[in-house]
């Protein structure tokens, strides 16, 4: 809760108090080395480093990732996990290049040759009808309680090909609240498709990345893609919808079957 005055064309004040959006470093350790650190919102870290693990390829599957422990400390948070399988030779290799970055954007030549890397097809899937959009845009609205309250949130959310909202996560980041989205759906070992993925961030490259990564087909963003946010699209076969609003939507990629 923060005090602050609202002034107004006319030259008038009033005093106010809002509600801000909860923000705090959060490190994720993995077999007891530190990854990265995030700045995040300190709710559903479990489903954040779930997510976070799965869409950054360092695991497989939910399975891969266990023994998760949560410690708030002094300057902020500390998720801790033991991680198994594919991803245990990564991370010893690439945590040298990620002691502390945002969710946000490329680091390093790392990822920048991983960006020649092609992403994994998206399954074959079927066309999304448009008002299953719309539905879904209507029904998120009620869903945000930490964007009502505050102004300052993202939501990422899962919803059916009818447009119903199956899950919903909010975080200070886009990316975080993806990450926490893919974590909390793979915990209860629900698959991003059938169904699409609804984000209220701008669509970045790394959007298109990890809905890809982790087994989605349609993606529904409220803001037009960047260029190399659709390259990707279109070269994983995702169906990419974008400046979605509740009366119309733009189909930026078409990878269904018909």
């Amino acid at each position: 809760m923060v005090s602050a005055v609202s002034v107004f064309p006319d030259g008038s004040r009033a005093a106010v108090s809002r509600d801000l959006v909860p923000e705090a470093p959060v490190a994720l350790e993995f077999n007891g080395l530190s990854y990265a650190v995030m700045m995040a919102t300190p709710a559903d870290l479990a489903d954040f480093a779930l997510g976070f693990a799965l869409s950054e390829g360092l695991a497989g599957s939910a399975a891969d990732l266990t023994d998760l422990a949560l410690a708030e400390v002094e300057h902020g948070w500390i998720v801790r996990a033991t991680l198994s399988g594919v991803g245990v030779e990564q991370l010893t290799e690439r945590v040298r290049a990620r002691v502390a970055e945002s969710s946000c954007g490329l680091c390093g030549i790392e990822n920048l040759e991983a960006l020649t890397k092609p992403l994994p097809p998206v399954a074959t899937h079927a066309a999304l009808e448009p008002q299953a959009i719309f539905a879904a845009l209507a029904g998120l609205e009620t869903r945000q309680p930490l964007q009502q309250a505050t102004g300052a949130a993202h939501a990422a959310a899962w919803a059916d090909n009818a447009g119903a909202i199956g899950l919903v996560r909010e975080d200070v980041g886009r990316h975080n609240a993806l990450d926490k989205l893919i974590g909390a759906l793979a915990k209860d070992g629900k698959p991003l498709a059938p169904g699409f993925v609804l984000s209220t961030a701008r669509c970045s490259y790394e959007i298109v990345e990890k809905t890809v990564r982790a087994g989605g087909t349609t993606l529904v963003t409220v803001s037009l893609p960047t260029t190399m946010a659709v390259d990707r699209a279109q070269a994983a076969g995702l169906s990419l919808w974008s400046l979605a609003r509740g009366d119309s939507a733009l189909l930026v990629n078409d990878g269904a079957t018909r």
